[in-house]
C-alpha cells in the first residue's frame, strides 16, 4: 500500500478499566465512555427529545443521560431484562492523574412512577481512559485521556414491561442544575 493510500484504518487497543466494569465506579467510567464516544449532533446528553438514547448502548446495562444544564423532557424504549443506569449529578475531570474533587453541595434526587429511586454518590479515584469521538462533547477530542467521574447516580432493576415515569433532579448546589423527565416504555 503506498504512503498516500487510504486504507482501513487500524482500530485503536481496549482502553482496560481499573475496576470492575459491573461496579458503580466501573459503570460511571462506562456511561462517561458511551456518552464521549458518540459525536456531537446526536449525543444523548444534548438530546431534547429521546431519539438519541439508543445510540451505541451496551447489551448489560441501559444508559440514560441528563443535561448539560436545564430541563430537558425525553421518551425513551428501553428492552427488558437489562437494568437502566443514569446520573442525577456528574461532573468530569480530565486530563488528570487526581481523584474527582469533591462538590460539597452537590444533590440528586431520582422518581420512577412517582417513589423515590435510591441515589449513590459515586467518584472514580483512580483516573482511567476516555477516548472519545471526534468533537464529541465531553472531551472534544479522540485522543485518549485520563479522566475520573463522580456524581449521584441511581441504578435500577429492569423494569416490567409497559410505561414508566423517570424524574431526574440534581446540581453542584452552586447554581447549576440538571432536571429530565423520560417517559420510559419498557418492550417486552
Amino acid at each position: 500500500m503506498g504512503i498516500f493510500s487510504r486504507g482501513a484504518a487500524v482500530p485503536p487497543p481496549p482502553l482496560d478499566l481499573p475496576y470492575d466494569p459491573t461496579s458503580l465506579e466501573g459503570l460511571a467510567a462506562r456511561w462517561m465512555r458511551w456518552v464521549a464516544g458518540i459525536g456531537p449532533m446526536h449525543n444523548p446528553i444534548s438530546d431534547t427529545t429521546g431519539d438519541d438514547a439508543a445510540i451505541d448502548q451496551p447489551g448489560d446495562v441501559w444508559f440514560l443521560a441528563g443535561t448539560f444544564g436545564g430541563a430537558a423532557t425525553r421518551r425513551v424504549t428501553v428492552p427488558a431484562g437489562v437494568p437502566i443506569l443514569l446520573p442525577a449529578f456528574n461532573m468530569w475531570q480530565f486530563p488528570t492523574a487526581d481523584p474527582p474533587e469533591p462538590v460539597p453541595g452537590a444533590f440528586g434526587r431520582v422518581e420512577l412512577d412517582a417513589t423515590p429511586v435510591e441515589t449513590v454518590l459515586v467518584s472514580t479515584p483512580v483516573p482511567f481512559l476516555v477516548q472519545g469521538a471526534r468533537l464529541n462533547p465531553v472531551t472534544r477530542t479522540r485522543k485518549p485521556l485520563p479522566a475520573v467521574v463522580t456524581g449521584w447516580w441511581a441504578l435500577i432493576d429492569p423494569l416490567a414491561p409497559g410505561e414508566h415515569l423517570l424524574h431526574a433532579t440534581g446540581g453542584d448546589g452552586g447554581g447549576f442544575e440538571v432536571d429530565v423527565t423520560v417517559h420510559l416504555t419498557v418492550a417486552p
